[in-house]
């Protein structure tokens, strides 16, 4: 067996993105050592992308706001399929996570009057997303390392991981391997945490970076975890569909929040055509007067753009497929209009959507404060992910947490824009308390030596392979199951394509099986890509099997063949994941976590 490199940690948490770098700070402060294993660079992690803003009702721009607005809201979104538990938790310390961040020397935007300036966004009643211009993300993480790296927190940085190591039951260690030279590493650890982010790779279009495999949830599914509401995948509204070199990459919700509306081909603001009755009181009196531009107006009427994501991503599909779509197969997102209500239009869009501007200039060669941006839809969360405890963020396998976006539970059915970053303070910090206190009531776990050597002969297989290698590469394979997912598993999905889908993801795993990799271990990403077809189509085929099962149309999950709600069956069960003792994908349903007669009432009260 080859060499490999040796680590303890009380606790281990793998992925450096909020999530992670939250969790590990938590734990830090309560006296256990930590470590953070990051798949990228330190400082690289696809938080940076998060630009809007993270939601938290401070109640500074308007003080109607608080923990209660926001709970029903996240509730509403979520189409009351979240865990209400997290989502009361979450409402209530956001605010707390946010001041906690700012005294660590995060940089807001402020109100007049000094306080942190908070935006509109989709979903929420009231401005509520505190934010750094359209950089919100950059900050958190920036804050967060200053911060961190002077906790005694250790960091191995390009280290991907490929197993978790059991001890019985408990999970007691992870083996990887460093993307540079190849060599292995084994971590042992008292209690890991799962921060790995999503898996918008195992799709053709995506705002999601490179990272983002499905790693976390496929490697707590292979230890035993289970994974909840793998069928809830949110497709952005707003991504670039041109130039083809950029096409995905996110265009943030911030230019909704800030005024920008959305038209097609006849120039007409489609968005006022499919109001639900739901929100039909919080839009325009007069659809042909819009939404008047105003700033800091509590009465200012909100606009259709800013409903939730998946209805405004419907919306714009709807119009593409009507043959009302722009010339690269998108819709047009305008925020120079507002200079006929603003006169200073130019400096304020620069000054609030400055990434947004550079973004449209360099890579499209776009002023986006004088022209139209082109957008559509782009694969960019999934709310479903391990299944946790709603106060400590356990899992179902002992000594393994999990917190940020590979978690599930918080957003239910669909997420509400800028309720990613306060989740990720908010129970990275959650995780990481109940992970440091779960190292300290447990001793060490023994590592298993033989399984190792296993885990490494599978790992260096597909050098074995080439050789005899016949049919499709490792990159070939994960292009057909990104071409797979879009098509079939996408915005609009039918029993017909899924199970299409599903005949497919068995073939490509036949095939994966196969795959061969030529040179060796150093500076080789066609093998790490060998590696990560087993993490993407583990996700893959779980995301295809519980959206089969869910016969119904709910927040995110888009069925043609069953357009509406199921009021009965469906509105009461989540769908649970696991993996069966042969091995094969088992999918179950499980009762949706019953609210108390106390969150019922505020959310009676709010509607």
């Amino acid at each position: 067996m080859p060499e490999f490199k040796a680590y303890e940690h009380d606790v281990l948490i793998i992925g450096a993105g909020g999530a992670g770098l939250s969790a590990a700070i938590k734990a830090s402060s309560e006296g256990v050592s930590v470590g953070v294993v990051c798949k990228s660079l330190l400082g690289k992690a696809h938080t940076v992308m998060a630009e809007g803003g993270m939601a938290a009702s401070l109640g500074n721009v308007d003080d109607r706001d608080n923990w209660r607005v926001h709970f029903a809201d996240t509730m509403r979104g979520g189409q009351y399929l979240n865990n209400p538990q997290m989502a009361e938790l979450h409402a209530k310390e956001a605010p707390d996570r946010v001041n906690e961040l700012e005294s660590w020397g995060a940089l807001f935007d402020r109100t007049p009057d000094g306080k942190i300036l908070q935006r509109n966004f989709g979903g929420h009643k009231y401005p509520r997303l505190a934010h750094v211009g359209d950089r919100t993300g950059l900050e958190m993480i920036r804050t967060l390392q200053d911060h961190g790296i002077h906790q005694g927190i250790d960091f191995h940085m390009e280290v991907a991981i490929i197993r978790l190591l059991k001890d019985g039951d408990r999970v007691v260690g992870a083996f990887g391997y460093d993307r540079e030279k190849g060599r292995f590493h084994v971590f042992k650890a008292k209690a890991i945490i799962m921060a790995t982010g999503g898996i918008g790779r195992a799709f053709r279009v995506t705002s999601n970076s490179w990272e983002y495999t499905g790693d976390g949830h496929a490697l707590a599914y292979d230890a035993g975890a289970e994974l909840k509401d793998m069928e809830f995948v949110q497709f952005h509204p707003t991504g670039m569909v041109w130039p083809p070199s950029v096409k995905g990459i996110l265009v943030t919700e911030g230019v909704r929040g800030e005024g920008g509306i959305l038209t097609n081909s006849e120039g007409r603001r489609f968005m006022f055509d499919d109001i639900p009755e739901l929100y039909v009181s919080s839009t325009a009196d007069n659809p042909e007067e819009g939404w008047r531009y105003t700033q800091g107006d509590r009465d200012a009427r909100r606009p259709p753009e800013l409903l939730t994501r998946d209805h405004v991503a419907r919306c714009i599909v709807k119009q593409i497929k009507e043959g009302k779509g722009s010339p690269h197969g998108g819709v047009y997102l305008d925020i120079a209009w507002i200079k006929e209500k603003l006169p200073n239009a130019e400096e304020h869009i620069k000054k609030k959507l400055p990434s947004m501007y550079h973004q449209f200039i360099e890579l499209a060669g776009i002023d986006i404060t004088k022209e139209v941006m082109e957008v559509g839809p782009t694969t960019h969360y999934i709310m479903g992910g391990i299944s946790v405890d709603g106060d400590t963020q356990i899992s179902t396998v002992p000594g393994l947490f999990a917190c940020g976006e590979c978690a599930a539970g918080l957003h239910g059915a669909n997420r509400l824009g800028g309720n990613s970053l306060s989740d990720l303070l908010v129970f990275g910090n959650r995780a990481g308390r109940f992970a440091a206190h779960f190292a300290e009531e447990h001793g060490e776990g023994t590592i298993d030596e033989a399984e190792m050597g296993r885990i490494v002969k599978e790992a260096l297989a597909p050098f074995d392979r080439y050789d005899d290698t016949a049919g499709d590469g490792a990159y070939q394979i994960q292009s057909a199951l990104q071409d797979t997912m879009q098509d079939l598993v996408g915005i609009v999905r039918t029993q017909k394509e899924m199970e299409q889908a599903l005949e497919k993801i068995q073939e490509y795993w036949v095939q994966a099986a196969k795959v061969g990799v030529p040179g060796n271990r150093e500076y080789n990403p066609g093998w790490h890509t060998a590696l990560d077809l087993h993490m993407l189509l583990t996700v893959s085929e779980a995301v295809a099997r519980a959206g089969i099962e869910r016969k119904e149309s709910r927040g995110a999950h888009f069925r043609e063949d069953f357009p509406d709600k199921d009021p009965g069956h469906f509105a009461g069960v989540n769908s649970i994941v696991s993996k069966g003792p042969d091995g094969e994908m088992q999918i179950r349903e499980e009762a949706i976590i019953p609210q108390t007669a106390d969150q019922k009432q505020i959310i009676e009260e709010m509607q």
